[in-house]
């Protein structure tokens, strides 16, 4: 039996084509999907059916998923990370010479040109040329919030460029780590990053501890004239009160991907800010990169029961030691171990194979066995309290 891939928005045809190539059905019209593969649409918890397994999201945000009912329901979100790092750093260079060089504003002086003939012309363009003056990237301070995928490839761009790069990531992984040149200077917290920073650009993640974290506050505490960068998520940055910053000449300047009608009104008026249309990861290659990645995912999880990149399940990737396979999430509590492994003994199955991780108040169990599970070990192990999910996973 093939499983059910339900696909939102249109999916690069990389990652399809590999889901094709494997057992997989592929469709935006399926009922009772075992997953689902999308990118900006968001879902409801209705959308949730008791058939799905799996949700992939081909990016690195995942506000657009109800993830914590997700949780519940033993229903693994998993995303991209790195898979746009290379668009997203293209074009916060982009914005770093947008905010930099007067090119916007002198782009639309030019533009707006009229009622001048050729033999003026010159002088008129030479005469309006002085507003436009900027400043050189090299020897400017950059501030990198976040320095994950993106934010690791941004810090090591603004090296390249002769700028002299800090960083904040309280939660910054070993392996990150590792990709951030020597260069990068680490502080300890974010206000210092505002306060040292010429151009401050930011890549965390859109959650309740993020939100509004660019606030009236921290903007007071910034450099004079810092320009600020997100392609991370609107929901980070108060609007209002860089509108509040931008008049009272602290901020000088705000390049978005996320747009409200506030700052509409503002860019419009006045030369400190500009929007772009949610642009940041919008390449050919991201697309593909994105979907592929979901898509390996997928195939790992639904025939193997192997997890890589989720954000509400621990990863936990094992080779199969068996043709048979079961694979159980639990709430995380003490004494589950004790009370699977005696109903696998009690039913005569040799576990040859058994690897248990954690991820807040989620567990994951994947337990390989000599033999076929019967009926009886899946319903025996399906009423343990607090056991969310049972699957038996079956090579060939």
């Amino acid at each position: 039996m093939n499983f059910k891939v339900k696909t939102y928005n249109a999916i690069a045809e990389t990652g399809i084509s590999l889901l094709n190539e494997s057992k997989f059905d592929v469709s935006e019209e399926l009922k009772s999907p075992d997953a689902i593969l999308l990118r900006s649409f968001k879902l409801t918890e209705e959308d949730l059916e008791s058939s799905l397994k799996a949700i992939a999201r081909a990016g690195a945000g995942v506000n657009n998923v109800p993830v914590q009912q997700c949780s519940k329901n033993g229903v693994v979100v998993f995303n991209t990370p790195g898979a746009n790092a290379n668009a997203v750093k293209e074009i916060v260079l982009a914005a770093l010479l947008l905010s930099s060089r007067g090119i916007y504003s002198g782009a639309n002086y030019i533009n707006a040109i009229d009622g001048v003939d050729a033999t003026n012309l010159k002088g008129h363009i030479e005469q309006g040329k002085k507003d436009f003056k900027g400043r050189e990237l090299k020897d400017a301070t950059l501030g990198v919030i976040g320095m994950g995928a993106i934010g690791a490839k941004v810090a090591d761009m603004g090296v390249t460029l002769g700028m002299k790069v800090i960083g904040y990531d309280p939660a910054i992984s070993v392996e990150a780590a590792w990709k951030l040149p020597n260069l990068v200077a680490r502080r300890e917290d974010i206000e210092t990053v505002f306060s040292e920073s010429d151009y401050l650009t930011l890549h965390i993640p859109a959650i309740e501890e993020t939100k509004n974290m660019v606030n009236e506050d921290l903007l007071n505490k910034s450099k004079r004239g810092l320009k600020l960068i997100n392609f991370a998520r609107d929901e980070i940055v108060d609007s209002t009160a860089v509108i509040k910053s931008l008049d009272a000449g602290k901020l000088g300047g705000y390049v978005t991907d996320f747009a409200d009608l506030d700052l509409i009104d503002r860019a419009k008026s006045h030369g400190d800010v500009i929007i772009l249309p949610h642009i940041g990861a919008s390449t050919r290659q991201a697309e593909e990169n994105c979907s592929l990645m979901a898509a390996e995912q997928l195939i790992d999880f639904l025939e193997n029961g192997n997890i890589k990149n989720s954000v509400n399940f621990p990863e936990l990737i094992e080779p199969r030691r068996s043709k048979f396979r079961i694979t159980l999430s639990n709430n995380n509590i003490a004494g589950m171990i004790g009370q699977m492994t005696t109903i696998l003994a009690e039913n005569n199955l040799n576990i040859l194979n058994m690897v248990n991780k954690s991820k807040g108040e989620i567990a994951y169990n994947v337990i390989d066995v000599d033999s076929e599970p019967s009926k009886n070990v899946i319903e025996g192990l399906s009423k343990l309290d607090g056991v969310i999910t049972v699957r038996i996973l079956s090579d060939g």
